[in-house]
């Protein structure tokens, strides 16, 4: 009986070295960057900007770069649809295209660059290309009068409405511009594929409150119906269907994501964001969960919520707010190192410029990421 404890024992000390505790080896897979167009100096400006980049993003272990090159209506590529004058004045200083240049580069360190683009926000940009096309009526609104301009912002932002057909061909047409460009490019990443949440009595734009007529049946609209609510939230999920449609023609292997409000009750309630259902069926290969906040224990909660929402939580980055902590490094820390130990997809920082301006948000990525066995 002695000698039978003791084999058993052996065994089970083998077993424990060969095949760990899960529930101890939770190490996330990756690490990602997140690069604004908006910081200063551009990355996009210049080559030794660039280079610059890359480099840090090699020391500091990251393996996907998520490049801004779309946002209010403005392109960081040579786009015949959007505003390209930041692209023009960059590709003057760099002498060639500059976000195919980082991504040459980027490739040569073993580093994937994905384009981060923020599609239904206009951000503040009152001359967008769309805007003089089309007018106010792409932007979603409530049903407050409106007399100018000024009167559809939201957040100090202008949105446009998803469920107007000339917006999803426009967005959808720029996608397309971004994939014939850049036939190296590892994946693309879908930003503001939301209605705005904050005080969310949005959608009453014309073309979408027509079709929302004239699909149901319905004569009027009321705000606290469900199928108003549901119709909005297909809106969202209807212009990401189109998206993922038009990727997966031009590149049947590039990884497409979206970000994701945090949290969730945010995301479905108020800005009409399915984020789990696009995970679990398969629409999209990843989604980043944007979990900014400057206190841990919302941090961690937000990640616990995560995990309940989708069946495979390694699909699932996790964004962590350099942004919001340059005072309080100890705190980004913090939330970094529970991050990596969560067992999600990757860590994914937002962002390079605010990392820059405090070097002790820095520290925890000098340690080499432990992956995932």
């Amino acid at each position: 009986m002695i000698v039978a404890k003791k084999n058993f024992l052996s065994v089970f000390l083998i077993l424990l070295f060969l095949f760990p505790n899960p529930l101890s080896s939770q190490e996330i897979s990756s690490r990602g960057l997140f690069v604004t167009v908006i910081q200063d100096p551009p990355v996009l400006g210049s080559r030794q900007e660039i280079l610059k980049l890359v480099d840090f993003a090699r020391k500091a272990h990251i393996q996907t770069l998520f490049v801004q090159i779309y946002r209010a209506n403005k392109a960081w590529f040579p786009s015949k649809i959007a505003d390209s004058t930041p692209y023009a004045s960059s590709l003057k200083n760099v002498s060639t295209d500059p976000f195919a240049l980082l991504i040459k580069e980027a490739h040569a360190s073993g580093i994937k660059v994905h384009a981060w683009c923020n599609l239904l926000s206009l951000s503040g940009n009152a001359e967008a290309k769309l805007l003089k096309k089309y007018g106010n009526e792409i932007l979603t609104r409530n049903l407050e009068q409106k007399k100018t301009l000024e009167d559809y912002k939201i957040d100090n932002q202008y949105f446009l409405e998803p469920g107007d057909l000339r917006v999803r061909e426009e967005l959808s047409n720029i996608v397309e511009e971004i994939l014939l460009t850049y036939p190296d490019l590892d994946g693309i990443q879908f930003d503001y594929i939301r209605y705005p949440d904050k005080h969310p009595a949005y959608g009453y734009t014309k073309m979408n409150m027509d079709r929302f007529k004239q699909t149901t049946g319905f004569k009027t609209i009321d705000d606290e119906s469900r199928i108003w609510k549901d119709w909005k939230r297909d809106q969202v999920t209807g212009l990401l269907e189109m998206l993922v449609k038009k990727v997966r023609l031009l590149r049947p292997n590039i990884q497409i994501s979206t970000t994701g409000c945090m949290s969730y009750s945010r995301a479905f309630h108020e800005a009409y964001q399915d984020w789990p259902s696009w995970l679990n069926r398969g629409l999209v290969d990843f989604i980043t969960l944007m979990c900014y906040t400057s206190k841990p224990e919302e941090f961690e909660k937000y990640i616990s919520e995560g995990k309940s929402k989708v069946v495979d939580f390694k699909k699932a980055n996790i964004a962590v707010g350099a942004y919001n902590q340059i005072s309080s490094p100890e705190t980004f820390k913090q939330e970094f190192e529970f991050c990596e130990n969560s067992g999600g997809g990757a860590c994914v920082i937002l962002h390079y410029g605010s990392l820059l301006e405090n070097s002790a948000l820095v520290d925890p990525l000098t340690k080499p990421i432990n992956l995932r066995r």
